[in-house]
């Protein structure tokens, strides 16, 4: 299996749409890093920036 691809950049600059299209492409499986953060937090990217703040989103 060849190396995983990973697409970073600001909000909104369209690093998922990206990421499924080439993942589709090279018959890869796309992952959503916020997806996997959100299951293991049990809550959603502004209750944990809310709740815990911003050092500790960014420390997931």
């Amino acid at each position: 299996m060849g190396a995983n691809v990973i697409l970073v950049g600001f909000m909104g600059a369209g690093k998922s749409s990206v990421g499924r299209l080439l993942a589709r492409r090279l018959g890869r499986c796309f992952v959503e890093t916020d997806d996997m953060i959100t299951a293991r937090e049990g809550r959603s990217i502004p209750e944990i920036f809310a709740e815990r703040g911003e050092a500790h989103f960014r420390a997931l």
